[in-house]
Order: C-alpha cells, then sequence, then structure tokens
C-alpha cells in the first residue's frame, strides 16, 4: 500500500474530521478511501450509462412537448423532496 501525504486548508481539514466521526469511519484514511472507491463506481457507473446511450435509438429532435414534460418531472421531483425533507 502506497503513502501519499496531503495538504489541506483547515476549513477542509474540520470538514474532514468532522464526516470521519460523523460517518463512523476509523481515521481519515478511510474516508479517503471510501471517497475515491465512490468516484470509481461514480465513473463506471456514467460510462455505462454512455455506452448504452450510444448503443440506443438514434436520436430525434426534442420537441416543445418533450421539454414540458422533463421540467414538469423536475418540478415534480423538487416538491417531492422539500415536502419529505
Amino acid at each position: 500500500m502506497g503513502t501519499i501525504t496531503i495538504f489541506l486548508s483547515e476549513t477542509l481539514s474540520a470538514y474532514l474530521h468532522e464526516q470521519v466521526t460523523a460517518g463512523g469511519y476509523n481515521t481519515p484514511s478511510d474516508y479517503i478511501q471510501a471517497l475515491i472507491l465512490q468516484d470509481q463506481q461514480r465513473k463506471a457507473k456514467l460510462e455505462t450509462l454512455v455506452l448504452e446511450g450510444l448503443q440506443s435509438e438514434p436520436a430525434t429532435p426534442m420537441t416543445t412537448a418533450d421539454w414540458d414534460a422533463i421540467r414538469a418531472s423536475v418540478q415534480k421531483n423538487l416538491a417531492d423532496r422539500s415536502s419529505n425533507g
């Protein structure tokens, strides 16, 4: 296992230690490793989604109705979050 030294501002260092305590991590190293693993998983998922998109049906132009449906969906999601939050 390699060792890396990083320098953080006091604000970031305080945040790091808060997250370690709140998240139940044993050390700052454990927290940073978890963040790196999450980033790897996020990138792998994004790559999968991009490949699925490339292999999907040909693109069609967006219509006004398409944009209206997207806006309505976003507004509903925001309303649901605010009522559950």
